[in-house]
């Protein structure tokens, strides 16, 4: 059995909430994320793994304060789109995901994208796994190039105010896909901010190749082990809900895992009901 106050103890270090581990500059929050593998922009409820906003300013909320001095990490995510440093998108549970660029090939393995973009987005389309609007978006930006969310929603033909929302999850739907990411901002619309997208194939084609001979298994494999090299501990039902696997697939990476000696599984932890799953090095120190 292990206690819970363990893992906790063990996060602060992997989350940077320790003081001698919180990141100030930005060459240290880009070794952080290459040493993490991914990790959240924002933490998010209910959902445990770093953030680049946690190991700057700690184990506190966000607040809505903009002069707060830790939102320098809002500067640092602008200046670094498109620089080919880390990769930046809506990916795990929809919400914003830094990954670096040599864990990024092995997300990419996961996807549907086989190396033909002016193809296999129709696939998608005609099998009805991707939207009017995805296929529209995708579209604009694969015959025009790079372009602000602006543009992008008038060339869309989504630019109408019943538009917003389905012009929104198209985005998202495709940035979770690595189908298009942000690239840079622009000084447009009415908040003069905007992010500029355009087509991963393109702008990233480095990640296809690297892709190419991952299999899945070891795709899966990779991430998980980063994951629990991050939080120290999880249950199963917590991997479902980030990673959005299917079920099958998950007991099959962390049996693996197991066999490698690098986790244990059928943990419990003090006064936390059910089983756990724990990096097995948490349990001989």
């Amino acid at each position: 059995m292990l206690s819970f106050d363990r893992i906790q103890e063990y996060r602060s270090y992997t989350f940077g909430y320790h003081p001698e581990n919180r990141v100030i500059t930005k060459d240290q929050a880009i070794q952080y994320v290459n040493e993490r593998g991914f990790i959240f922009f924002w933490p998010i409820n209910d959902i445990t793994l770093p953030s680049l906003w946690g190991v700057v300013a700690g184990d506190r909320p966000v607040p809505n304060e903009h002069d707060d001095p830790a939102h320098i990490t809002w500067n640092w995510k602008d200046s670094l789109l498109g620089k080919h440093i880390w990769y930046y998108a809506k990916i795990l549970r929809k919400k914003a995901t830094i990954i670096s660029m040599s864990i990024a090939p092995y997300f990419y393995a996961l996807t549907e994208n086989y190396g033909a973009p002016e193809e296999d987005y129709l696939t998608k389309y005609e099998q009805g796994r991707m939207t009017q609007e995805s296929k529209s978006v995708y579209e604009v930006l694969l015959v025009n190039g790079s372009l602000n969310t602006i543009l992008l929603r008038k060339m869309a033909h989504l630019a109408g105010r019943d538009s917003e929302t389905r012009f929104n999850r198209a985005l998202t739907d495709l940035q979770v896909d690595f189908m298009i990411m942000p690239v840079d901002v622009a000084d447009a619309g009415s908040w003069h901010y905007s992010f500029v997208y355009d087509v991963v194939a393109r702008f990233e084609p480095s990640l296809a190749e690297a892709s190419r001979y991952i299999g899945e298994i070891d795709a899966r494999l990779a991430i998980l082990d980063l994951y629990f090299q991050s939080v120290g501990g999880a249950q199963f039902k917590d991997l479902v809900r980030l990673f959005g696997w299917k079920p099958s697939d998950i007991e099959q990476a962390i049996e693996r895992l197991e066999t490698k000696g690098r986790i244990t599984s059928h943990t419990k932890i003090e006064n936390k009901d059910g089983e756990w799953i724990v990096l097995k090095d948490l349990l001989h120190s």
